[in-house]
């Protein structure tokens, strides 16, 4: 067996065999295949795709390629939930203690941020003295007691993927939905929850811009999930504008507070209840009831255990940006379109995310908004707070939201999107 060889099958069109399969991942993680020959293969895999078998094996490999947790030991039913990445999307902050108020076992292993879209480790950053990364043995500790944990994946956890991720991130096959599939799922189903809950994002802030691809994404997932033993379901959402009225690290934090409080914005409610029913459906506890939870305080409860397990203080006060700046609305009407890439855009110029993965992030820094899409809006009135370390980025910020939005005239017929668009489960 040789890279080359497999390189030339997928090249030309070909399907790989199981055992090319398991072979070109176990060397590459061993470093005998080089990155220029992986790269190759991952750009003939985005230009040829694969069939549902080849991703099948591949994904089984990258688990393959290190460990695999047990909560066989927890009296509770795992789910985890994974989202593809959007803008202004805090819901799983809000989300894990409010499943695991219901009675539910919630391990989130999650990620940073790259580019336009925030991630949930750099969020809870913000918070002083929460820490991300946990031993195993500290992990099963919290989700026993607390019922819900959000830490960073070990480098145990499907190592093949972790090195070719970040090759497929410098070049340009990011995009290939067979690689996104298999991404996702080695880890998810590395990490050896029960059940698992993918919320497929589409729209200009997310990495799937048409439904139909994010239908597709969506159906490899569920499929790999449930061929692999856990049980595994998918809500497609739209992300065509930012969930919430906060992009940005900090400010996400606090509006997470706010759901749990029994308040915050209504999109960000109801996807978070959304996504709770599903996840305590796919866990066995479908008679549990997570608006209750979030309205008794239960759910506000396990978010104060789950930060204080993991060394943050929730009563600490949060980081604020040293500078502001006010964009104030142009033209009296209704706001019409704003635009989630935009603002994504907008806010990691402000330093709210990366562009490298060892890049720092701004914890204060990102975007506070003064309407959403269908809000009618007074000309002069704020549309949009900037916030910010480093004034000199304002003027790059506005440049993203230069035609971010649209405003039309009071009267003009409108219609919001759903925020949930379909749901996909295994026949």
């Amino acid at each position: 067996m040789d890279a080359i060889s497999v390189i030339r099958t997928k090249r030309d069109g070909g399907a790989l065999t199981e055992r090319q399969i398991d072979w070109v991942i176990d060397a590459y993680t061993r470093g005998e295949v080089a990155d220029e020959q992986m790269s190759a293969l991952a750009m003939a895999i985005l230009l040829n795709g694969m069939s549902r078998p080849e991703i099948a094996r591949w994904t089984g490999a990258m688990i393959a390629s290190g460990e695999r947790m047990d909560f066989s030991a927890l009296t509770r039913p795992t789910v985890d939930k994974h989202s593809t990445g959007g803008v202004g999307d805090k819901i799983t902050l809000p989300l894990a203690p409010l499943v695991a108020a219901c009675g539910a076992a919630v391990p989130q292993l999650s990620g940073r941020g790259l580019g336009h879209t925030g991630g949930t480790l750099d969020k809870l950053e913000s918070i002083p003295g929460w820490r991300a990364g946990l031993g195993n043995d500290e992990l099963l500790g919290i989700l026993g007691d607390v019922g819900a944990v959000i830490c960073a994946a070990g480098d145990g956890l499907a190592p093949a993927d972790k090195k070719l991720y970040a090759l497929r991130d410098v070049t340009g096959t990011v995009e290939s939905i067979p690689l996104i599939a298999s991404s996702i799922m080695s880890k998810k189903i590395a990490e050896g929850t029960g059940s698992l809950v993918l919320d497929v994002k589409t729209g200009s802030g997310a990495f799937m811009k048409s439904l139909d691809d994010a239908r597709e994404l969506a159906a490899a997932m569920v499929e790999l999930g449930n061929d692999h033993g856990v049980r595994t379901s998918a809500l497609l959402t739209d992300m065509s504008s930012p969930l919430g009225r906060t992009a940005g690290n900090a400010l996400e934090v606090r509006e997470s507070v706010e759901v749990l409080a029994g308040d915050g914005p209504a999109d960000v409610v109801e996807l978070t209840l959304a996504l709770a029913r599903e996840m305590l459906a796919a866990a066995g506890l479908p008679d549990a009831d997570p608006a209750k939870a979030l309205a008794d305080g239960s759910a506000m409860d396990h978010w104060r255990r789950m930060i204080t397990a993991q060394g943050g203080d929730p009563n600490a006060a949060l980081p604020l940006a040293r500078e502001q700046h006010l964009v104030t609305v142009p033209a009296t009407g209704t706001l019409t379109r704003l635009d989630a890439y935009a603002v994504g855009l907008a806010a990691w110029r402000l330093g709210a995310g990366r562009a490298r993965k060892e890049d720092p992030v701004q914890a204060g820094a990102g975007i506070e908004l003064h309407a959403k899409p269908g809000d009618a809006v007074t000309a002069g009135r704020p549309l949009m707070t900037l916030h910010t370390d480093t004034p000199e980025k304002f003027g790059y910020a506005q440049e993203a939201l230069a035609d971010a939005y649209d405003i039309s005239p009071k009267g003009t017929e409108f219609a919001l999107p759903p925020i949930v668009l379909e749901r996909v489960a295994s026949p």
